[in-house]
């Protein structure tokens, strides 16, 4: 049986990332019944609707980055008067790099009820399709569009060792590759996938290095890329013999010292300890 929205409640739904027979038809009924319908761009969203074949039934007003912060009042005031507001955004989930959580945090301090209806979502199908572990990751959404800012950004993630997602425009995906590839190490293992869920759907897999160079030729339609984690570090008794050695020196046994030492960095107790006698 079907969830029944009440009164007062705001919706976040999920719209197609490209193929609109990926709507759910729980969307279909939300865009015939909700009251209230803030959409990240009005005319898409007719569009969808249109190519659905659903009559909005509701109001409809923008809600977009630029409106986001005082529309979000009005939304909640509104489910308050006892409507249902629907939240949509041009594609995917709203408030995944778009708007949406401002509303939700809003609401939560009103008391007023959120809920969602889930649907496609480019992050998700990116790392499906990526063939990179997927029991970890963490979404980055766009990188910074400044050369210097988006090497600082690159870098403070080069020791992630879960998997990365991260959304990038045709324009930049070249400038973005190529930078990915130098920070994070030209042989990193990543996926370019565009056009998802769409007729000219492309997955790339490969290196770091490799994408940058496809991503040389004219390139169409928004991009999520997929960058494996760094491989861990692994940690080598050797590596702490100076710590040991260290506290030796203050007065402490050398098997004391040992056995601190590799309990604090996860080594072997007697590895670190015969490394230490070694180097003494």
């Amino acid at each position: 049986m079907p969830t029944e929205i009440r009164p007062g409640t705001i919706v976040l739904a999920a719209t197609p990332i490209g193929d609109p027979e990926d709507a759910s038809p729980r969307l279909r009924t939300l865009l015939a019944q909700a009251d209230l319908i803030a959409a990240e761009d009005t005319r898409r969203l007719r569009a969808l609707a249109g190519r659905l074949e659903v009559a909005i039934g509701g109001r409809v007003v923008s809600y977009h980055e630029h409106n986001e912060a005082g529309r979000g009042d009005d939304l909640v005031r509104a489910a308050q008067d006892g409507q249902i507001v629907l939240v949509v955004t041009d594609a995917g989930m709203p408030a995944v790099s778009d708007p949406g959580y401002r509303v939700v945090s809003a609401a939560a301090a009103a008391g007023v009820p959120v809920t969602a209806a889930p649907g496609p979502s480019a992050v998700l199908t990116a790392i499906a399709l990526s063939g990179l572990p997927s029991d970890r990751f963490c979404f980055e959404g766009f990188v910074p569009r400044k050369a210097g800012d988006r090497e600082r950004a690159l870098t403070a993630l080069a020791t992630e060792q879960r998997t990365m997602v991260f959304f990038e425009s045709p324009h930049r995906i070249e400038a973005t590759l190529t930078a990915m590839a130098e920070v994070l190490g030209h042989a990193r293992q990543a996926a370019a996938c565009r056009e998802l869920t769409k007729t000219y759907e492309e997955v790339r897999r490969g290196t770091l290095a490799e994408l940058a160079q496809w991503a040389g030729g004219d390139m169409r339609g928004e991009l999520t890329v997929v960058v494996a984690g760094a491989e861990p570090e692994v940690s080598r008794p050797e590596d702490y013999v100076a710590a040991v050695l260290e506290r030796v020196a203050s007065g402490e046994r050398l098997k004391d010292a040992a056995a601190a030492v590799a309990s604090a960095v996860g080594v072997g107790k007697r590895d670190l300890y015969e490394a230490a006698l070694r180097a003494r």
